[in-house]
């Protein structure tokens, strides 16, 4: 009886390769694991609390982004979204003191889980942190944008005068949610995520807008 011929190397080449394939194991679910790794690292304690966590929907958009760029119409779905948050103050009485405000921006304190509540702890607005504000200060960051002669290069002689209200609402709004008009802006949402309350806010505003203050000298 003859036997049949061997099969060729390329034949067991290729069922070996099948066989590999079907063994192979479904890739890992990554978002799962890095939410799951994410809840694991992090517990409570004091007012830090894990549902900080708990991104909402515009960060989750553009954590889904992955770092590329939004569609335009994403993004201006997303800043529409968070524009329709912003509340004016009010009275419509934008400018607080700078003199408060630099303090402010000096200040990078709160909402950590040594500080006793929400309530009783006030928040820094840590400007310095990422931007450069006054030239007496040499120390700063520089993820964003230099803020030196904020009010100055935007022609505000006066906040109070109507001439300078779309200046003036448009500061508001950027300190209250900053994704009202960067989609995926990483510069804290102040007003909106309640980190600075309104009198504090206005102290800012005078330290951007205000004539007198070290920003437009």
């Amino acid at each position: 009886m003859k036997l049949k011929s061997a099969a060729s190397p390329a034949v067991l080449f290729s069922l070996l390769l099948l066989a590999g394939c079907a063994s192979v194991a479904p890739a890992p679910n990554y978002d799962a694991l890095l939410a799951e790794m994410m809840k694991a690292s992090f517990r409570a304690q004091g007012i830090a609390t894990v549902d900080r966590l708990a991104q909402d929907a515009s960060n989750a958009e553009c954590s889904k982004s992955e770092g590329k760029a939004l569609t335009e119409a994403r993004s201006k779905a997303i800043e529409a979204a968070n524009l329709a948050t912003v509340k004016m103050p009010a009275g419509g009485s934008f400018i607080g003191d700078w003199k408060e405000g630099e303090k402010l921006a000096q200040n990078g304190r709160g909402m950590t889980w040594t500080d006793a509540s929400a309530a009783t702890t006030a928040n820094g607005g840590n400007c310095y942190n990422c931007h450069q504000l006054s030239k007496a200060e040499i120390s700063y960051g520089t993820i964003g944008p230099s803020l030196y002669n904020y009010g100055k290069l935007r022609g505000v002689a006066d906040p109070a005068n109507p001439a300078a209200k779309p200046i003036v609402e448009y500061t508001w709004a950027k300190l209250y949610n900053a994704k009202a008009y960067n989609a995926c802006s990483g510069m804290p949402r102040f007003g909106h995520a309640k980190m600075l309350d309104e009198a504090q806010l206005k102290h800012l505003m005078a330290l951007l807008l205000d004539p007198k203050s070290p920003v437009n000298q």
